[in-house]
């Protein structure tokens, strides 16, 4: 018996784990088990697919990496020919490169989307963009590349069978369309924008009792950054047009990727599979939709009409080469380009900052 005052002796740890020793054994039998059901059921589809893959076709895995490498050129195309535009003058390897590093840093970092933007944002000032010229090249950018990412899956999903609201679809295109076109008409016509804010500043400064004028002439300066770009005609055709090229070598990869593994998806599967998980892959937070795109893509591919093991296998090359060969390349050009000359990047936004100041 313990005296008052005193702590009762700790429970000997040999007899109080004793006890519990059984339920070990149970959980490691039951997961032996459970393993061993799962590898007899899963073990036809696995001998599939590791069949899929060691048959592999390496002429398409070639033309799949040449794939992806014209629609990354492509994409660089695009936003080379709307800085152009803007009379902001860049060689393509030099977009290739900034298009290279920035996808890198899209599918390999946590909201990578926002690294990749303030990266290109960065590099076009360098070239000589303002800042207006160059959000608006960011901003042209995205909406060319979701119109016609719209297309190709109201294309797949027509050629499919599937039933499209009409409504819909129109609305979804027109809407990004009407952004486009309102991008360019602010591009071409600073000057209604500019007596349009005015008439907001005028009224918001009476609201407020502020200064009469008051942020009119910073107003003013913002819109004539927007003086040098001319989107003609030709130079929106070229864009769409480059825009295109990405996206169709984009889908040709992965079509490639799935003959090389013996698959022979329907067209129109391929490019449903092709948007879905181009969607899925926008989700923030996630590095190159990684751990989302992958079902998403194995079931589409299955639906269209490839086995559940060429499935597997198709996706796995495709996002070795769309996802792993390009993050590798893109962050080697960012290390040979770009790394070096990082320490100069403070004292150009400083000279930036200062000739955007006003009465600079």
């Amino acid at each position: 018996m313990a005296q008052p005052g005193t702590t009762p002796p700790p429970a000997e740890p040999g007899r109080r784990s004793g006890r519990f020793r059984w339920l070990k054994w149970v959980l490691g039998v039951a997961l032996v088990a459970l393993l061993a059901v799962e590898g007899t059921i899963m073990w036809p589809l696995l001998s599939e697919y590791w069949q899929a893959l060691t048959e592999i076709h390496w002429g398409w895995v070639a033309a799949c990496v040449a794939a992806q490498a014209v629609s990354l050129s492509a994409y660089s195309a695009v936003q080379q020919r709307l800085l152009r535009a803007a009379n902001v003058i860049a060689g393509h390897w030099k977009n290739v490169s900034v298009i290279y590093a920035s996808t890198a840093m899209a599918l390999t970092l946590p909201a990578g989307q926002v690294f990749s933007t303030a990266f290109t944002y960065k590099q076009t000032r360098k070239w000589g963009a303002t800042p207006v010229v160059a959000s608006w090249q960011l901003a042209m950018c995205g909406v060319i590349a979701s119109v016609t990412l719209a297309l190709l899956g109201a294309t797949g999903a027509v050629a499919f069978g599937s039933k499209v609201s009409p409504v819909t679809m129109t609305i979804s295109i027109a809407g990004m369309i009407v952004l486009f076109i309102g991008l360019r008409y602010i591009a071409r016509n600073p000057g209604s924008l500019e007596r349009i804010g005015h008439r907001i500043l005028a009224w918001y400064n009476r609201f407020r009792k502020n200064e009469t004028g008051r942020g009119m002439r910073r107003w003013s300066q913002i819109l004539g950054q927007l003086d040098s770009v001319q989107l003609g005609n030709t130079d929106t055709a070229a864009a769409f047009g480059f825009s295109v090229t990405h996206r169709v070598a984009d889908l040709l990869c992965l079509g490639f990727a799935c003959w090389a593994v013996g698959s022979d998806p329907s067209f129109a599967g391929l490019l449903i599979a092709f948007t879905a998980a181009k969607a899925v892959g926008s989700i923030p937070l996630l590095p190159g939709g990684l751990g989302a795109v992958e079902p998403v893509l194995a079931v589409a591919l299955t639906v269209a009409g490839s086995s559940a093991a060429q499935a597997a296998a198709a996706v796995f090359v495709y996002r070795i080469v769309s996802l792993v060969l390009v993050a590798l390349a893109g962050w080697l050009v960012f290390l040979i380009s770009f790394r070096a000359t990082h320490h100069e990047d403070p004292e150009l936004n400083l000279a930036y900052e200062s000739r955007d100041q006003p009465g600079n």
